[in-house]
């Protein structure tokens, strides 16, 4: 008799164990219900699988916590689930999502710092990005360039344009920081890379001429051309004369409209007034300002003039600029 029970036992534990693997293994190949296709879910610090599978089971994407939290044993993986957000997909399974959260592939967010943004627009973009963490709100440049480690220097022109990707916990500070560390390398490279009759003194002084290059064209093809119009007047001790560096000293007074008495004005920033480059970058300049900065073209022009469609008119007399000024600016 109690063999027969004994063996009934068995037999039933045999079904029972058999129907929960096969409960278990339709679990593993479920797909998580997921409205709208994917979401984004944050695994919080210090968040344990456990944690995560009630979680899950409670806002009805799957179906058994205890099967994620036993699964995540068995394979090993239960203690090593990172914090961060996280994009679940409809076609995710337990196998799949596991792997994710062990990953930490993070959701990533970008921001895109623009060629010739100033620092008041660098930021402006910062300020208004709803998942950096915002930490400066009350610091002004100064406070910034020694919260960076940069006690003294001017924050115009010290940050690479380019687009930077993070992930949600990273401030407004480590982003410049970030962005800092990409112009130092950048500046280096191009400074390390300058031809030898370039009429800079260091590195700085290439990173603000790049910034005039940077606002004067907009197109890749004249940057060189543009500099190398510069590099002839810095040799010759000739005045720069770039608008871009009389509105930059002009601030928030420029109304849109460059004057005469605009050029007249004696500020740092006016190269009508003054000879040689302003005391700072007037903006960021990229990659390409920085290497035509550093290796301008050769030629005998010393003027330029916008001809209205994006381009210049370059000329080596200041008659022929005249002649280039009435053509495309007064339509003689």
């Amino acid at each position: 008799m109690l063999g027969k029970l004994i063996g009934a036992l068995l037999l039933l534990g045999s079904l029972l164990a058999g129907w929960v693997w096969m409960e278990f293994e339709e679990f593993r190949n479920a797909p998580l219900k997921v409205a709208e296709g994917s979401i984004i879910y944050a695994v919080p610090k210090g968040a344990t699988l456990a944690m995560v599978a009630s979680d899950l089971q409670a806002q009805g994407m799957i179906e058994q916590a205890r099967y994620l939290r036993w699964y995540g044993r068995y394979t090993g993986q239960a203690t090593q689930i990172r914090a961060g957000e996280y994009r679940l997909t409809a076609g995710m399974t337990p196998d799949t999502l596991l792997a994710l959260l062990v990953s930490g592939k993070s959701v990533t967010y970008s921001l895109t710092l623009l060629e010739g943004w100033t620092i008041a627009q660098v930021r402006a973009a910062l300020a208004g990005h709803d998942v950096l963490v915002q930490t400066l709100q009350d610091v002004d440049n100064e406070q910034l360039m020694v919260r960076l480690g940069r006690p003294g220097e001017h924050p115009e022109g010290r940050f690479f344009p380019d687009t930077y990707q993070f992930t949600r916990g990273m401030t407004d500070l480590e982003f410049l920081q970030r962005a800092l560390r990409t112009m130092d390398a950048e500046l280096a490279a191009a400074w390390a890379s300058k031809a030898d009759d370039v009429p800079l003194a260091s590195a700085y002084e290439a990173l603000i001429l790049a910034s005039i290059v940077e606002k004067e064209t907009g197109q890749a093809s004249e940057r060189a051309q543009i500099a190398g119009v510069f590099a002839r007047r810095l040799r010759k001790g000739m005045k720069l004369q770039t608008d871009p560096t009389v509105i930059y000293g002009m601030g928030d007074r420029f109304d849109g409209n460059l004057r005469r008495k605009d050029l007249q004005e004696d500020t740092p920033y006016n190269t009508y007034v003054h000879t040689g480059l302003p005391p700072t970058p007037i903006c960021m300049p990229g990659r390409g300002a920085l290497q035509a900065a550093v290796a301008p073209a050769g030629g005998n022009s010393l003027y330029f003039v916008a001809k209205g469609d994006g381009s210049h008119a370059f000329s080596a007399t200041l008659s022929e600029h005249n002649a280039a000024v009435r053509k495309y600016q007064l339509g003689q």
